[in-house]
């Protein structure tokens, strides 16, 4: 049975489901994304990856900055029988809820009622979580606190950034997308009430959670970095401006204060102390510069270990 679907979403992550959809034969009759913005240093305009992919697929694109106000009209026009909801990036209301007739599927990247919010797979790095995954959900008024339908998991590697674990979820969240949609029509789908007692809810990402705290332990600092890639990218201050590290590993070292530089060549790297041992930042990118391995970085920009990171001019 083919639906007409209505899809909402915005960045890489939603494109998988976007076009899992149309693969199952339904009718995507329209899609909503965010407002096209300018990026880079040179400001151009780009459209989002979501309206990247319906274009290509001659579906019609609706770009309202809050659909309650102004896509509103256009959305009871495409009179779906099914919204389908995947970062799209804001809140609906219930007005907006009550256009499609069966409901409003959400992809949540999270095994809820756990990492409720924006930012569910940075926080669940961040917090040091093993197990993450996706959960199929009925949107309500709530911030992800709708009926669940179907959840999937998968274990969060040592090596997993953000960026690496989102790709990951965004074609399982995609699978799990049209199985619980196929449930929904045979009426097999079975509605689970999260349990409040279990919630947690993550605020959204800021630049300032990037910092890097060397009081904090080899593995939260190490998690920070993996949590932070691609954005907002960990950093900690130099002298003149700061180094973004791009990857770091934890190990073991003698007590030096923290954020104390303990080496700093190619064969041992660029080693910083922490608060139960050291960290070595394994890519890094200076101000203005590129990324770079920081073995060779330290090749053409000597740093002299026993100083703190932060007294290091580069």
């Amino acid at each position: 049975m083919s639906l007409k679907v209505v899809f909402m979403g915005t960045p890489d992550f939603s494109v998988p489901s976007l076009e899992a959809l149309i693969a199952a034969g339904h009718e995507v009759v329209g899609v909503f994304t965010q407002p096209d913005k300018p990026k880079g240093r040179g400001g151009k305009v780009q459209i989002t990856p979501v309206k990247e992919c319906a274009l290509a697929h001659h579906i019609p694109v609706f770009q309202p900055r809050r659909i309650r106000v102004d896509g509103i009209d256009d959305l009871r026009a495409l009179a779906p029988d099914l919204c389908v909801t995947a970062a799209f990036g804001q809140i609906l209301s219930q007005e907006v809820l009550d256009v499609p007739k069966i409901g409003t599927v959400n992809v949540h990247t999270s095994l809820l009622p756990k990492h409720r919010g924006a930012a569910p797979v940075q926080w669940a790095i961040l917090q040091g979580d093993r197990v993450t995954g996706v959960t199929t959900m009925l949107t309500d008024k709530g911030i992800d606190t709708g009926d669940m339908l179907l959840t999937t998991e998968v274990a969060i590697g040592p090596q997993d950034t953000a960026g690496s674990l989102l790709e990951k979820l965004s074609h399982m969240g995609a699978g799990l997308l049209i199985e619980t949609i196929v449930k929904l029509e045979d009426g097999s789908a079975v509605r689970i009430k999260q349990d409040e007692a279990q919630s947690t809810y993550d605020p959204m990402l800021s630049k300032e959670m990037g910092l890097l705290d060397f009081n904090e332990s080899a593995v939260q600092c190490v998690n920070r970095v993996r949590a932070m890639n691609p954005w907002p990218c960990a950093y900690t201050p130099l002298i003149e401006g700061v180094l973004k590290v791009w990857s770091a590993r934890a190990a073991e070292a003698e007590n030096k204060p923290a954020g104390t530089v303990l080496c700093a060549n190619k064969k041992d790297g660029l080693v910083i102390a922490t608060g139960d041992g050291c960290i070595e930042l394994c890519e890094i990118q200076a101000p203005n510069g590129k990324r770079m391995d920081a073995r060779v970085f330290l090749l053409g920009h000597p740093i002299e270990p026993g100083q703190l990171l932060s007294e290091v001019r580069i």
